[in-house]
């Protein structure tokens, strides 16, 4: 049977007694040393592998110089690294597919952001701060029946 509570102190006891703790994220790594984490954007799946190292980030097989030849599509690789200082404190491993360059660059993005938080959970913070962690949902809307496109109707005829 439920005990009766007589005040609002005790009613407050109850409370705190039942509030679950805070979650606490541990370090993840496998037996090689390393954090593996997927990251998603639009279309595109990224498999992430994070190890000490020089900060060499291989994408595919190939260098990220290669396989990302625009610029921008580097810099937003590089984003959550640059925003907690470990770009030369960390190699990491890439396999990329589904999707055009910008999502997988994306996808990338979320995939080390998530296996840096696997290797230092303290990191958790800033990086979530930054929006870095949050996997951006939008996806191409589908094509409707009778649409040319998922909202673009054909062109009107009077004749």
């Amino acid at each position: 049977m439920a005990e009766v509570l007589q005040s609002l102190e005790q009613l407050g006891q109850v409370a705190k007694s039942t509030q679950p703790d805070a979650p606490v994220h541990v370090k993840k790594i496998d037996a090689q040393g390393r954090a593996y984490a997927t990251g998603k954007r639009k279309n595109a799946i990224a498999r992430v592998w994070i190890k000490p190292g020089s900060g060499k980030i291989t994408v595919n097989t190939r260098d990220q110089e290669v396989y990302f030849a625009r610029p921008v599509l580097r810099m937003v690789l590089q984003q959550p690294l640059q925003h907690v200082d470990r770009l030369t404190q960390y190699d990491v491993v890439v396999t990329v597919k589904g999707g055009g360059l910008s999502g997988q660059a994306g996808a990338v993005r979320h995939g080390i952001s998530k296996a840096l938080t696997f290797y230092e959970p303290e990191l958790r913070g800033p990086l979530k701060k930054e929006g870095f962690l949050t996997r951006d949902s939008r996806v191409v809307e589908r094509k409707k029946f009778g649409k040319a496109k998922a909202r673009r109707s054909f062109q009107f005829s009077k004749r």
